[in-house]
């Protein structure tokens, strides 16, 4: 790669590094002084930038210098889908509560894929323009801690409940009579996914019941509606629908009313969060409320902590619970 001239395009940290064959991670190290890197490939990044004419910009040193008082939380999922689920809104209320009375500020981007999230990431340390990085969703075999650790970066995982919510929900649906529950979920390499699933089939089994189906979507409008569509479709239907978010137990309860079934006199639906839309439709929606807000504010008032804000951390202790509306009645 031939360094830029005058008036060409100024070189970036994406240039040195494919030009010293190193990540973008690895130049941010050298640069900042952090992380351990070989000398051989130290001196390449550095013969790279020379060439290319590159430094890292006096702002992002100055910022490196003291304390930029943000924090970047990164989203993996679709725009469109954001901007539906109101799950996001309670979480950043809940992290707000705690950034913003200190002055702190929340920085938020949107990632197609792992490679994208981790390449935002990657810029955000080596343009030293935050403090630290709430992570949310913990996925199998979870990249982003050690990266996170590599880059010198403070993180915290976000930590909501999960505990009981789904054996009330099934428990609840039991004592209405229902033994066709069908479960509507999020992809299958969530944590959190695989956690609820298996305490669903564990609650059923305890009453000698398996799922009449489950249907791994990827919490999309769309997904939603065909999930819904499908398992209605089924022969021996089920008579309750347990959903993985509110979001889509809305979108499924539409699906139903749709399709002429009488929502809770021909199928009973739960959704989980008690976000505030479950209260506003017709009929009001059970759903287990997993304290979004409090989980927000924890993982800042943790992550504040490792910043080196005087703050006092507390664990999230409250357990979902149950909140039955008129969406669930007898089968």
């Amino acid at each position: 790669m031939s360094p830029s001239t005058p008036s060409g395009p100024r070189p970036t940290i994406k240039d040195v590094a494919a030009g010293a064959g190193v990540s973008t991670a690895a130049v941010s190290k050298v640069f900042n002084n952090t992380g351990r890197i070989s000398e051989p490939t130290r001196r390449r990044i550095l013969d790279a930038a020379g060439r290319l004419g590159w430094s890292p910009s006096a702002s992002a040193s100055a910022l490196r210098r003291s304390r930029t008082r943000t924090v970047a939380m990164v989203v993996r999922r679709p725009t469109d889908v954001l901007g539906a689920d109101p799950f996001f809104s309670e979480l950043i209320t809940g992290l707000e509560s705690e950034l913003s009375p200190r002055g702190y500020g929340l920085l938020l981007h949107l990632a197609g894929d792992v490679r994208e999230e981790t390449a935002l990431y990657e810029r955000l340390a080596a343009e030293g323009r935050v403090d630290g990085a709430v992570l949310t969703e913990h996925r199998a075999d979870d990249p982003r801690l050690p990266l996170l650790k590599g880059l010198g970066l403070p993180a915290v995982l976000l930590s909501t409940a999960h505990g009981n919510g789904i054996t009330e929900a099934v428990g609840h649906l039991l004592a209405l009579g229902h033994r066709r529950i069908g479960y509507v979920c999020g992809p299958d390499d969530l944590l959190h996914t695989r956690f609820r699933l298996r305490v669903l089939r564990e609650a059923l089994a305890a009453h000698g019941l398996v799922p009449a189906a489950v249907v791994h979507t990827d919490f999309t409008e769309a997904e939603a509606t065909a999930a819904t569509e499908r398992l209605l479709a089924l022969d021996d239907r089920p008579t309750a629908l347990v959903y993985a978010n509110d979001s889509m137990a809305v979108c499924g309860l539409g699906t139903a009313q749709r399709a002429g079934l009488s929502v809770p006199g021909e199928l009973s639906v739960v959704g989980y969060d008690n976000l505030p839309l479950g209260r506003w439709i017709h009929p009001r929606l059970t759903t287990v409320d997993q304290y979004v807000q409090q989980a927000g504010a924890a993982a800042a008032r943790e992550l504040l902590a490792q910043c080196g804000e005087d703050v006092r951390t507390e664990p999230l202790t409250g357990q979902p619970r149950l909140v039955v509306r008129e969406s669930t009645g007898p089968a």
